[in-house]
């Protein structure tokens, strides 16, 4: 096997859906060993911020001499940026050797039934337990381990192998039932409770707030900057009910760093409950003040308000805003820091998303708009996008046009220009602007759809991960 048949073989992994819950990555993470229990974790979860919370608490522990692992998701252009250590991407021959690894245990190789020789039988979602299959080959029948499920193994095992002293370790979808949430952590951390993915997490704050705070586990403290109150009620509760400790990120927390760690006042809050998860942890990983202060001040996470300097004098924001709250903290940040310039703004969204809303909370902004499509098969059209961006604001030029790579043609002598609406679409952005290379387009494993809120029956449902 080489890369591209290691790639292709987690594309098609994408063909046997998902099953909500937790025994596949157990029973899986059994045969690779349990590596999770070799590793320690800061866990995080929520709405907005979790990727941009994770590059900070990374920075910090790295800063302070740690090996840490950073896993994330979904991955801008390679697949490889979802498993790091120290910033280094997982090597291709170590993507390769870790598929081949775990494709043995899909096709079978040494399985043993859920109970047996240390695999764990798993409660299931409706308080039963996984049956012990009479045959292994009746066992592999049953057990099929999905792409999110076999990649967050992969990540596991590499980061044991690596030995890395700390893991960042991100959730997928939710927290509850996502393959991640079978590590018990050092901290959990919830960055926020806002609107996104209502079809499979609850169509209110509350219900959203239940599957976050799902990562919460038995005496293991909770550190959130979550201030809707429906939600940090959720939040508070269930840290009560399971001993753990709680703690909210307050205002008065949220000071001005000498450099701000990322563009954006949210950024501010991100980065306060960063520290706050640093100071909570102080005892079983010390780390100077000087530490903190650095690791803070050198931070990296790009399409999250990323500021690109063209050659030619350009300037283009690049931000992955993909829901009302993104949307919002982009519109606050462009009328505080870029107040005396308009932005072009370039927006693609997906179809399941509140893309209406989006457009208008951006679209009053520019004096000049493009609609395009992203490159997904779950894509809002690039027309529909339009007419609403006329609507929020008719004074301005909008059009729609057949790509992103038209509409950057378009935009080559426009000073300041805005990519945004979907990380799919910034991912595209930095390939075509030559700032993240790779070797055929691997941004399709991104793909998903889901099933909806209610813990799913039996069977299989097929999905595209975000």
């Amino acid at each position: 096997m080489n890369y591209p048949e290691a790639i292709q073989f987690l594309y098609d992994l994408r063909l046997f859906g998902a099953k909500f819950g937790l025994e596949n990555t157990f029973k899986l993470a059994a045969l690779a060993g349990n590596p999770q229990a070799r590793l320690r974790f800061i866990h995080v979860a929520g709405t907005n911020g979790k990727g941009s919370t994770c590059a900070m608490l990374e920075s910090i522990y790295r800063t302070a001499g740690l090996r840490v692992g950073l896993f994330t998701s979904p991955h801008l252009v390679s697949f490889r940026e979802r498993i790091q250590v120290n910033r280094q991407l997982i090597p291709e021959n170590q993507v390769v050797r870790l598929v081949e690894e775990l494709r043995a245990f899909q096709s079978g190789a040494g399985f043993q039934p859920a109970g047996s020789a240390g695999i764990p039988a798993h409660s299931s979602e409706t308080g039963g337990t996984d049956a012990a299959p009479t045959r292994t080959q009746d066992a592999c029948a049953t057990f099929q381990p999905t792409f999110f499920e076999v990649v967050t193994v992969m990540a596991l095992k590499y980061f044991a192998e690596q030995r890395c002293d700390l893991v960042i370790w991100e959730t997928g979808l939710g927290g509850r039932l996502d393959a991640t949430n079978i590590v018990t952590p050092l901290a959990s951390v919830i960055t926020n409770i806002a609107f996104d993915h209502q079809q499979w997490l609850g169509d209110t704050l509350e219900k959203i707030a239940a599957e976050k705070a799902g990562i919460i586990k038995p005496g293991v403290p909770v550190i959130t900057a979550t201030d809707e109150p429906d939600a940090l009620a959720v939040i508070e509760r269930t840290a009560r009910d399971r001993g753990a400790a709680f703690r909210q990120i307050q205002k008065s927390e949220v000071r001005r760093q000498k450099a701000e760690p990322l563009l954006g006042d949210h950024q501010q809050i991100n980065a306060a409950l960063a520290l706050a998860t640093v100071e909570v942890l102080q005892q079983q990983i010390p780390v100077p003040a000087e530490k903190i202060d650095a690791g803070l001040a050198k931070v990296d996470w790009p399409g999250r308000l990323q500021l690109v300097q063209r050659p030619h004098g350009q300037e283009m924001l690049l931000d992955g805003a993909h829901n009302v709250a993104g949307a919002e903290a982009l519109r606050q940040t462009l009328e505080k820091h870029f107040v005396q310039v308009k932005p072009v703004l370039v927006l693609g969204v997906l179809q399941d998303k509140d893309w209406r809303h989006i457009c208008e909370t951006l679209a009053p902004l520019a004096a000049r708009i493009l609609t395009v499509p992203v490159a997904s098969e779950r894509t809002a059209e690039a027309s529909d996008l339009a007419e609403v961006c006329r609507a929020a604001n008719p004074t301005a030029d909008v059009s729609a046009c057949d790509s992103l790579a038209a509409a950057l043609e378009k935009t080559a002598r426009d000073n300041f220009v805005a990519v945004t609406g979907s990380l799919y679409l910034v991912g595209e952005t930095l390939e075509l602007l030559g700032l993240a290379p790779t070797p055929g387009s691997e941004r399709g494993l991104n793909e998903w759809s889901g099933a909806s809120h209610s813990p799913a029956p039996p069977g299989r449902i097929l999905i595209q991960r975000l």
